[in-house]
């Protein structure tokens, strides 16, 4: 199974490399073009590959991760490519200068209405980069990833992905309900929570 990602920020770098430790192949993007990703593709090692947005939506899961601001345009574009596919969506609703307006619906519900015909997992958005970065193996415990979505079959593939990166998956429920308690500002935003065997 391939990963796109389209974003090659903090998030995006971090996912890739984790993906990769546990064999997926990866096609990175992002909006500087493929030659700016060269060194970073050379250090991810044979599994990675650098590609324009268009090149990461033909893998079999996409990884959505670019600033929030950036996310209409970049969904416009392709909308068409996406239509079917299971996307993991990262953002978190930041403005460019850091603040983080209250949004009348979950960020994960305003992406789906983006793009509605594909299948949309929210994951990730809920830890900071430094922890996604981190070992996700914590003694002999697991670091917690939360996901949400509406399609029970895309969020089943999702879930057993981010398992095989080491982390514990707890599922939400839909977009909604998992948007309400993830987003910034909400109840489980910002928490670096570790699940321990009973």
């Amino acid at each position: 199974m391939k990963i796109g990602i389209i974003g090659a920020g903090q998030i995006g770098k971090a996912l890739a490399k984790k993906l990769i430790k546990a064999g997926y192949p990866v096609i990175l993007s992002n909006s500087r073009g493929i030659e700016s990703l060269q060194p970073l593709v050379e250090e991810l090692g044979t599994l990675a590959t650098a590609g324009t947005n268009e090149d990461a939506c033909n893998a079999d899961v996409i990884i959505l991760a670019v600033m929030w601001w950036h996310i209409p345009d970049v969904l416009n574009k392709l909308k068409k490519q996406l239509k079917g596919k299971i996307v993991v969506d990262v953002s978190n609703n930041f403005t460019k200068d850091g603040d983080s307006p209250k949004l009348e619906k979950p960020t994960g519900v305003i992406v789906a209405e983006l793009i509605p015909d594909t299948k949309i997992v929210k994951a990730f958005n809920h830890l900071f980069g430094k922890w996604i970065e981190a070992e996700p193996i914590v003694g002999n415990g697991k670091r917690v990833s939360f996901i949400s979505g509406d399609y029970p079959s895309a969020k089943e593939i999702v879930g057993k992905i981010i398992t095989e990166l080491g982390f514990k998956v707890i599922d939400l429920g839909n977009l909604e309900q998992g948007g309400r308690i993830t987003d910034v500002g909400n109840a489980l935003s910002g928490l670096n929570l570790v699940s321990y065997p009973n």
